[in-house]
């Protein structure tokens, strides 16, 4: 088990800042004048990007896993899966100190034979984020993409729609200052991915998962989503990750991202009102057509935030 109680992480402006530029997120929940724009924002300053938090979620495992046998147990049974599965309870702001709680693995060899770890992080003591990271021998998250007809999506324009499937298409690349600098900016050791003296280059898990944040948002920017009155954020977040497609990638590769609005989701888990969720339906494709990451990811309208907490 690990617990960084006795060293809390911190988030300073500048490390949401270099996140945000690393992804091109725009939303004006992380930007650190434009949080005013936000009508009724309860937060009263900037936030903490999602995929931010799950970096360093991720991160610590990294560290962790240098002290047992889980990276061999992971190759021994071939889980080249690995699940995120979280749900949004606060948000984590600048100057808060941050915990990560790992909870003792689950493995049952006869049984599912799936690595899972119970996560939560608190900042200033207070729930923020919880749920599991699991590796496993399959997806956990949208493991039946043969419902979905991926065409040559080299031919489509960036920032298209397609027919007849609805998708978005959000065109981006595998860039290794971006990922570093993502890395950086989520508390993260950058030389434990990137080391040009060892000749080392191993993108992160979360890296190209956070781009899914830009995509939303230029769908959403092109849908005319008013974002001062009328903003979303994060619910859950459910990813599945393709470890061997993911050592296959060099830098500059072409990532096309693809979201669509599902009505597929267990609403049973949301903490806000539960009509007012939103799931998009997420892919990550790669050369080839290789799915590096699948996810389904739920949204919900500030609106419906404030009024589960009788604001």
């Amino acid at each position: 088990m690990l617990h960084t109680a006795a060293n809390p992480k911190v988030f300073q402006q500048i490390h949401i800042d270099v996140v945000r530029n690393a992804t091109d997120d725009f939303n004006l929940f992380h930007d650190a004048e434009y949080w005013r724009r936000i009508r009724n924002n309860p937060f009263k300053g900037p936030i903490a990007l999602g995929f931010q938090l799950e970096s360093m979620i991720e991160h610590e495992f990294v560290r962790y896993r240098q002290g047992t046998n889980e990276n061999e147990l992971i190759d021994e049974y071939n889980l080249r899966f690995s699940n995120y599965q979280f749900s949004f309870v606060n948000a984590v702001k600048p100057g808060q100190a941050v915990d990560i709680d790992i909870k003792k693995p689950q493995f049952n060899p006869n049984g599912d034979v799936i690595l899972s770890h119970r996560v939560s992080v608190k900042a200033d003591g207070q729930l923020a984020l919880v749920g599991y990271k699991k590796e496993s021998p399959a997806p956990l998250f949208l493991n039946n993409p043969e419902s979905v007809q991926f065409d040559d999506l080299n031919r489509y324009q960036d920032r298209s729609f397609l027919t007849p499937s609805g998708f978005f298409l959000k065109r981006k690349f595998m860039n290794v200052s971006n990922a570093k600098n993502f890395l950086c900016g989520s508390l993260a050791d950058q030389r434990l991915y990137f080391d040009d003296l060892t000749d080392t280059a191993i993108f992160p898990e979360i890296f190209p998962c956070s781009l899914i944040s830009c995509a939303l948002l230029e769908k959403a920017k092109m849908e005319s989503l008013d974002f001062e009155n009328s903003p979303m954020v994060y619910t859950t977040h459910k990813i599945s990750i393709d470890r061997k497609v993911l050592s296959a990638i060099s830098s500059n590769d072409v990532l096309n991202i693809l979201v669509r609005r599902v009505d597929d989701i267990d609403k049973s888990a949301q903490s806000a009102d539960a009509e007012s969720v939103q799931a998009y339906e997420c892919y990550g494709l790669v050369e080839g057509g290789l799915i590096l990451f699948r996810g389904l990811i739920g949204l919900t309208s500030l609106d419906s935030i404030l009024k589960s907490i009788g604001v």
